[in-house]
């Protein structure tokens, strides 16, 4: 099951428990997207000066990345509180409601998954992020009447892995967007070896980076992979992770060097063994691998269409070049996938 896979960007539950003793607390120990951290110090130095609170921020990106980290990050650099929810989590217009009336001013409200808001909510959320107002309807049929509550001053953040799904009048109420993209090999290397050492993990440098740059650019995916090599170093090795002892840990995980798992090799030979390379349609695909839909596009697909080994056209998925040269298969210039019934968009 997805779910379980090792090289997974979304968390499970042992993730969760560790991830709070490994997260930043300040922009200083935020390692990587130098982007976002530059322009978030600069608004949050200009609104402490004015005494404001921060501007409505939405992140977005690949899952893993640390946007629920960077939430907490400007809480702490703000100096105030967090409340932290999800759009799943917000059924009905008077969850939000309570939610909404308990904020304290300056709080900040951390929505997790806001593009999984359902309309009823965003209407609800709409006066709120725009006037610090809730608009409550009292009564029933011809005697029922608007009534509208101030609120204190807050800050909402937005974090979703699927921005193109939120609505256009909730996506412009944010006032500052920002992308998160995937880590560079020596922000991985940073991010291993400050986690080892919170985790009391004897490391080497170069050890640091070869977990890192088999992590796939996730912070989220480094961390577990470092748990799963400590315990190979303490019961196989001396305890200390090198390149050796990394590599060999991470070969019987089945991690290989670009960060691919049995599960990527199984989706790219499906597209090339079972469709003659493609193009092949997404259903189609999922139905030949037994996963969702949803779990080929959000968590297969991201890793791989980086890396260039797969493409996606208007009639369906290809293995590209590349993907053949990493998997040992001879590379056909024919082969494309029309001839045959297979290959077909479904």
């Amino acid at each position: 099951m997805t779910e379980e896979r090792l090289l997974n960007p979304n968390p499970d539950s042992d993730d969760q428990q560790v991830e709070k003793s490994l997260r930043p607390r300040s922009l200083a120990e935020f390692i990587g997207q130098e982007k976002t951290i530059d322009q978030l110090k600069i608004a949050i130095a200009a609104a402490k000066a004015r005494s404001d609170p921060l501007d409505h921020t939405l992140f977005y990106g690949p899952p893993g990345l640390g946007k629920t980290s960077l939430a907490g990050v400007i809480a702490s650099e703000m100096g105030v509180k967090i409340k932290i929810t999800s759009g799943p989590a917000i059924e009905r217009a008077g969850d939000l409601a309570a939610v909404l009336t308990n904020l304290q001013k300056d709080d900040i409200l951390f929505i997790d998954e806001v593009h999984r808001l359902n309309r009823a909510v965003e209407e609800v959320l709409y006066p709120a992020l725009e006037d610090f107002a809730l608009d409550l309807m009292v009564g029933k049929g011809p005697s029922a009447r608007s009534l509208r509550l101030s609120l204190p001053r807050f800050t909402a953040i937005g974090a979703t892995t699927r921005v193109a799904l939120l609505t256009s009048p909730l996506r412009d109420r944010f006032v500052s967007v920002h992308r998160l993209v995937f880590y560079n090999d020596d922000a991985m290397r940073e991010i291993v070896a400050r986690s080892a050492g919170i985790l009391g993990m004897p490391i080497t440098n170069e050890g640091a980076l070869e977990i890192g740059r088999r992590a796939r650019g996730t912070p989220r995916i480094a961390n577990r992979l470092l748990r799963r090599v400590r315990d190979y170093a303490q019961v196989i090795a001396d305890g200390v992770i090198d390149v050796p002892v990394a590599r060999a840990a991470l070969a019987q995980l089945e991690v290989d060097e670009l960060g691919l798992d049995e599960n990527d090799r199984r989706l790219l030979h499906a597209i090339i063994d079972l469709f003659n390379g493609g193009p092949v349609g997404l259903s189609t695909l999922a139905a030949a691998l037994a996963e969702e839909v949803d779990a080929i596009e959000d968590v297969y697909e991201p890793f791989l269409l980086q890396l260039g080994f797969l493409q996606r056209t208007p009639r369906g998925r290809i293995a590209t070049r590349r993907a053949y040269d990493h998997l040992g298969i001879t590379y056909s210039e024919k082969t494309s996938g029309e001839d045959s019934p297979q290959g077909r968009l479904f």
